[in-house]
C-alpha cells in the first residue's frame, strides 16, 4: 500500500473503533502512534534501542510540550472552574426558578426560562454535559409535574444546553483558536450574533408552537404564582450577578483590556465572590469544582495531545493532499464548497464528538479557504453552527444520552431523540440565514477590530 493509502485506512480504521465505543483520546493516541511508527520507520533494528529510535516518540513529546504551555489553551480550566463554582452555589436554580414566573403571561413560560437559563448558564460553564445534565435534573420535573410533553421538554433542554459551545465563552472557541491560528477575539465577536440568533428562534419556535398546540404546555395555574415583588426580587438577586460576571468577563476580552486567560482567571475568581455572596463557598464545594475541573482539563489535554499526534501522522502521510486534491478536482464554486465542507461535518457528527471533528477534520478544510476565497472567521462561524448538529442529530446524539442518563425511566430515549429533531432543523436554518447574511457573523469583529483582509 502507498502512503496515502495507509492514510485513508487509518482514518477509516479510527471511525470504526470509535463507533464500537472505544475511548476517543486514547484511540486517537494509540493509532498516531502505531501508524506513526511505521511512517516514521527506518529500518535496519536490531537491537531494543534501534526499535525505540523513532521520531513518532519525539513527535508526541513536542506535541505533549505544546499543549501544555499554550497560553490560548490555559484558559479552558479557568472558564470550566468558573462555571463549576457557579452551578454549586445553586444560583442556576434560583434563575429558572425567577425566570418561569417572569415569563409566565407567555407561551410555554417555562420552556422559555429553561432555554434563557440554559443560554445564561452555558456561557459561565460551556460544557454541554453538565449544562444539560444540571437542567435535566432542575428544569424536566417541574415541567413534568406542571403538565408538559415529555417529548416537548426534553427536546428544549437538549437543543438549550447545547448553546454553550457557541456563545461566549464557549471553550469550542478557544480550541478553533489555537487549531486555526485565528485571533480569539475575533472569534468571541463573530460568535456573539449567531449565537444570540440561535438561541431567540429557539425561543420563537418554542412560543409560536405552544400557541397553536397549548396543551404541550400548559400555563401556570394562578395559586402557583408568587406576588410580583418576590419575582422581580428573586430575578434580581439571580439573574443580574450572574449577567454581570459574564458581561464583565467578556468585555473584558472583546474590548482588549484582558486576554481570554486572563479574563478567564477573573471570572473563576469572580465565581468564587458569587459563591460567597450567595453564602455557598464551603470547603467540599470548592474541593469538587477544583476536581471536576482538572478531570474535564486532563480529558481535554489527552484529547489534544491524540488528535494533534494523529493529525500529524495522517499529514505526514498524505491524508490531507489526497482529500484536498480530491476536493479541489471537482472545480466548485465557493458556495458549493462550502456546502460539501459542511455536509461532511454533518455527517461527522454522527459518530464523532466537535473536539475530534474540529481537531482531525477541519485543519484539512483550513488551507483550501484562500483557493475559494472564503473568509475564515466566517467558514468558523458555520462550522461552529455546525457543530450544534453533533449533539442533536440521532442516533450519536450526545445531549440526548447526558438527559437519558439523569432521567433514566422517565422518559424513553426515541422520545427525546423525536423531542429534538425540530431544533435540529432550526440549526441548519441558521446556517442558511448565516450564509445568506455573512454581516451577522462578521460585523461586530469588523467594527470593533477593523475589517479583516486576507
Amino acid at each position: 500500500m502507498t502512503d496515502p493509502q495507509v492514510a485513508i485506512l487509518m482514518l477509516c480504521l479510527f471511525i470504526v473503533l470509535v463507533l464500537l465505543g472505544f475511548p476517543i483520546a486514547f484511540t486517537l493516541l494509540a493509532m498516531g502512534v502505531g501508524f506513526g511508527y511505521y511512517a516514521y520507520y527506518q529500518g535496519g533494528a536490531e537491537t531494543l534501542s534501534d526499535l525505540l529510535n523513532n521520531n513518532i516518540f519525539y513527535l508526541l513529546n513536542q506535541n505533549t510540550y505544546s499543549v501544555m504551555e499554550n497560553d490560548t489553551l490555559v484558559a479552558i480550566p479557568l472558564f470550566l472552574f468558573m462555571g463549576y463554582v457557579v452551578e454549586r452555589a445553586n444560583i442556576v436554580n434560583r434563575l429558572f426558578y425567577s425566570l418561569q414566573m417572569a415569563a409566565r403571561n407567555l407561551p410555554g413560560s417555562m420552556a422559555i426560562a429553561a432555554l434563557v437559563t440554559c443560554a445564561v448558564f452555558s456561557t459561565a460553564s460551556g460544557i454541554v454535559g453538565a449544562v444539560v445534565t444540571l437542567m435535566g435534573l432542575l428544569a424536566f420535573p417541574a415541567m413534568a409535574s406542571a403538565g408538559y410533553d415529555k417529548k416537548f421538554a426534553s427536546g428544549v433542554i437538549c437543543a438549550g444546553g447545547t448553546l454553550g459551545i457557541l456563545i461566549p465563552p464557549s471553550i469550542m472557541l478557544i480550541v478553533y483558536a489555537a487549531i486555526a491560528e485565528l485571533s480569539p477575539l475575533r472569534l468571541y465577536a463573530a460568535a456573539m450574533f449567531p449565537g444570540l440568533l440561535l438561541a431567540g428562534l429557539y425561543i420563537v419556535y418554542v412560543v409560536v408552537r405552544v400557541y397553536f398546540q397549548p396543551k404541550i404546555a400548559p400555563k401556570p395555574r394562578e395559586e402557583d404564582v408568587p406576588p410580583a415583588s418576590k419575582i422581580y426580587f428573586e430575578l434580581l438577586i439571580s439573574f443580574v450577578p450572574l449577567t454581570v460576571l459574564i458581561a464583565t468577563v467578556l468585555g473584558s476580552i472583546l474590548g482588549g483590556l484582558a486576554t481570554p486567560a486572563e479574563a478567564a482567571a477573573m471570572g473563576a475568581l469572580g465565581g468564587l465572590v458569587l459563591a460567597a455572596i450567595y453564602r455557598a463557598l464551603t470547603w467540599e464545594k470548592v474541593k469538587e469544582s477544583v476536581f471536576l475541573t482538572a478531570k474535564a482539563t486532563a480529558m481535554v489535554c489527552w484529547l489534544f495531545i491524540g488528535s494533534w499526534t494523529f493529525a500529524s501522522v495522517f499529514s505526514y502521510l498524505g491524508g490531507h493532499d489526497v482529500i484536498e486534491h480530491w476536493v479541489l478536482s471537482f472545480n466548485l464554486e465557493p458556495w458549493q464548497f462550502l456546502i460539501l465542507v459542511q455536509l461532511i461535518i454533518f455527517v461527522l457528527g454522527w459518530p464523532l464528538e466537535w473536539s475530534e471533528i474540529l481537531i482531525i477534520f477541519v485543519p484539512i478544510f483550513l488551507p483550501m479557504l484562500d483557493n475559494f476565497g472564503v473568509n475564515p472567521y466566517f467558514f468558523a462561524m458555520l462550522v461552529a453552527l455546525n457543530l450544534q448538529t453533533s449533539f442533536l442529530t440521532p442516533p450519536m446524539a450526545m445531549s440526548a444520552y447526558y438527559l437519558k442518563g439523569v432521567l433514566k425511566n422517565q422518559i424513553e430515549l426515541m422520545d427525546i431523540f423525536k423531542g429534538i429533531l425540530p431544533y435540529l432543523g432550526i440549526v441548519i436554518f441558521s446556517m442558511v440565514m448565516l450564509y445568506q447574511f455573512p454581516g451577522i457573523a462578521l460585523w461586530l469583529p469588523d467594527y470593533l477590530f477593523g475589517e479583516y483582509v486576507q
